[in-house]
């Protein structure tokens, strides 16, 4: 007789085929979703045959990456992505990290390349998932809510339960999508930080192994050379001679390989206002940063209402994207630098999973 466990995975597969329940290393379940390799031009980022960095990790290719389902609550200090409960908040960026990890080898935080993976889908295929910006339903949607998680004075709801929105809160807008990518509560992301405004991300998506250090200190973290897109060794003051980084110019976010703006104040723009410079800013260093969801396509169909935030004088800021349930100006796109240390009402996290490639 099948124990209760396999029944529950059958019937899943039955309704969502690209859905899987995945075990850590206390046996306890979580729902992902299923995301095959793809290349740049399945994901519409140009021509390129190439495997999209996302699913190469260690060096190596891997088959698929799987995404979780839900935004995360937390038992036992381990993350889990289960459908119906209140998404962990008021964590920081360390204990959402350690929260995955510790499930076990190949489990991680949802990683930067996978968050620009799942945007750059989105796009190609012709839809931009909704969710919690406005108080429990879309600032866009008037008939939709959601179950409430919480709710303060005067509101239906701050947070929700996880996956009870309409379909048009999941990514593909099917039930066997990813719920609640845009907005709910901001999650925070691995694989990518800025030093006072310098861009630094691990190689390829090495953030997904969890022997590869994120912490401030650590010597896993690269800069991106400017004309070309490959990576460098930092020189640990967000001054790396060729590096991408992230300016203030024209009341927007602008790429370049230095930095005029020294204001200490938080910067915000559209998303789809990001801009860059063409004479140092290569071809290379421009699809990895769509690669990583931190800047446009040329046709992109990211609505305006996707702001992001940012400093560029800070030591460190870690990233956290996908809005929350307070501003109706924040959404799918958007992304926020912050400490590490933060933590809010507001910011949570989601895991996810590769199988490791062996030597």
């Amino acid at each position: 007789m099948p124990s209760n466990f396999d029944l529950a995975a059958l019937a899943l597969k039955a309704t969502c085929p690209n859905n899987e329940i995945l075990y850590d290393d206390k046996g306890l379940p979580s729902i992902m979703v299923k995301i095959p390799k793809m290349t740049y031009a399945q994901l519409g980022l140009g021509s390129s045959t190439d495997v999209f960095p996302a699913f190469i990790v260690n060096g190596s290719e891997v088959d698929a990456i799987y995404i979780s389902k839900y935004q995360n609550m937390v038992y036992d200090g381990r993350a889990y992505s289960l459908p119906g409960v209140g998404p962990k908040h008021s964590i920081t960026f360390d204990n959402a990290l350690k929260a995955c990890t510790d499930k076990g080898a190949g489990w991680h935080i949802m990683t930067a390349l996978e968050w620009g993976m799942m945007i750059a889908w989105c796009e190609n295929n012709g839809y931009i998932p909704l969710g919690n910006n406005n108080y429990g339903k879309h600032s866009s949607e008037s008939n939709y809510v959601a179950i409430p998680d919480n709710a303060s004075s005067g509101h239906y709801a701050d947070r929700v339960k996880t996956g009870t929105g309409p379909l048009t809160w999941y990514h593909d807008k099917t039930p066997g999508g990813i719920a609640d990518l845009c907005g709910n509560v901001w999650e925070w992301t691995g694989g990518i930080r800025t030093v006072k405004g310098e861009l630094q991300i691990l190689a390829n998506n090495n953030a997904a192994d969890g022997s590869h250090a994120q912490t401030a200190a650590s010597d896993q973290w690269m800069a991106i050379k400017g004309s070309d897109g490959t990576l460098l060794t930092p020189d640990g003051n967000g001054s790396t001679t060729g590096s991408v980084k992230m300016d203030w110019a024209n009341s927007k976010l602008y790429y370049d390989t230095t930095k005029v703006d020294t204001s200490t104040s938080e910067h915000s723009c559209q998303f789809n206002a990001i801009t860059y410079n063409s004479e140092t800013i290569g071809a290379g260093a421009l699809l990895l940063l769509r690669a990583l969801g931190m800047m446009p396509k040329e046709d992109t169909i990211i609505p305006t209402n996707n702001t992001i935030y940012f400093k560029n004088q800070e030591a460190e800021r870690s990233f956290y994207r996908g809005g929350d349930y307070r501003y109706s100006t924040s959404g799918f796109a958007s992304f926020f630098g912050y400490a590490r240390s933060y933590s809010l009402a507001s910011i949570g996290f989601r895991s996810a999973f590769v199988q490791l490639p062996t030597a």
